[in-house]
């Protein structure tokens, strides 16, 4: 018999969290997850651990913790709807006039056979990451929508190929992030399908940079361009990705990136200035909990550059950035 109040329950506060996480993002899984978190708090009575006022304060510390994240990091259905213009664009039913270029480095195992038995009519082209760049070249010049499944960096160059041939994209989300494709409201290959079939298209920006001196061709970004630390850390992150899963990866990157790199030094109005980190986005970035994470329009026609300025200490700085503003 407990001889304090252990006031209030721990095991019923992360019971009643999870459960409220759940619920909050699918009422379906919620009410199955419900009576389980009912149970771990029950269960602490039951064994004389705790009395039912610990139980239930705790319970109700861990609904009110659910709801505090959520404020800070809304859910996608808290969001509001983007704004984006409607564009003209034909109806394939089945993926008639289709052709998908799909690269199988992105992390999209299974979901080209998904794409055929969705899409038909569509031919389905599979490659290797150095082969992408061709393979978009040699479907622009035989469909009547270009299509490409994979992660940013595939959709970012199945875009320039898609712009310079006049040719509606069909993004069907196949990486890690698949951060363009979130901020289009396409959550699965489904969402494309169902938009091929009905001619549902929308216009977006096209970001651009010039390389420099030299005469050297435009680069062209739908999601971010970044110089300094960011590109290094995503660099490393990617080497590692692999061998032990993407979160820990970034925290090793980071370790590794914040330690030893060297700031950029650039040019603003005649004006040098020493900098960490330069994020320009496509769009203007909303936040969401720390750091900018949603774009709610795609086609505002604005670019949203954040910049970190040089010193000592560049770890500490960045991350006084990103608590302060973010960035």
């Amino acid at each position: 018999q407990p001889i304090t109040t252990s006031f209030p329950s721990g095991h019923a506060a992360s019971a009643a969290a999870f459960a409220t996480g759940v619920a909050l993002e699918s009422k379906g899984w919620g009410a199955a997850v419900a009576p389980l978190a009912a149970s771990v708090a029950l269960s602490r009575v039951y064994t004389g651990v705790h009395y039912p006022s610990d139980v239930v304060v705790g319970a109700a510390l861990g609904v009110g913790a659910a709801f505090a994240v959520r404020g800070i990091v809304p859910t996608r259905s808290q969001l509001p709807s983007p704004g984006r213009p409607y564009a003209e664009a034909p109806a394939l039913p089945g993926g008639e006039g289709l052709v998908v270029v799909v690269n199988r480095a992105s992390g999209s195992a299974g979901l080209a056979t998904l794409l055929t038995d969705a899409l038909p009519r569509a031919e389905v082209v599979e490659c290797e990451p150095q082969e992408v760049r061709g393979a978009l070249e040699k479907a622009a010049e035989r469909c009547r929508a270009l299509g490409v499944l994979g992660g940013d960096g595939t959709i970012n160059r199945a875009a320039v190929v898609a712009v310079e041939h006049g040719l509606p994209l069909a993004v069907f989300p196949g990486g890690t992030y698949n951060h363009f494709a979130y901020d289009l409201g396409i959550e699965d290959v489904h969402d494309t399908v169902r938009a091929l079939a009905a001619g549902d298209a929308v216009r977006v920006d096209l970001g651009r940079f010039s390389p420099g001196l030299g005469g050297a061709k435009s680069g062209f970004f739908l999601n971010t361009f970044s110089l300094g630390v960011y590109p290094e850390l995503v660099r490393e992150r990617e080497r590692w990705a692999s061998r032990i899963g993407g979160w820990p990866a970034g925290v090793l990157a980071a370790a590794k990136v914040l330690r030893g790199e060297q700031p950029l030094h650039a040019e603003f109005d005649g004006r040098k200035r020493a900098l960490w980190m330069m994020f320009v986005g496509n769009g203007m970035y909303r936040r969401m909990g720390p750091t900018p994470g949603h774009r709610r329009d795609l086609a505002d026609g604005l670019l949203d550059v954040r910049i970190v300025h040089g010193g000592r200490v560049p770890g500490a700085r960045l991350l006084a950035a990103v608590l302060a503003g973010p960035l």
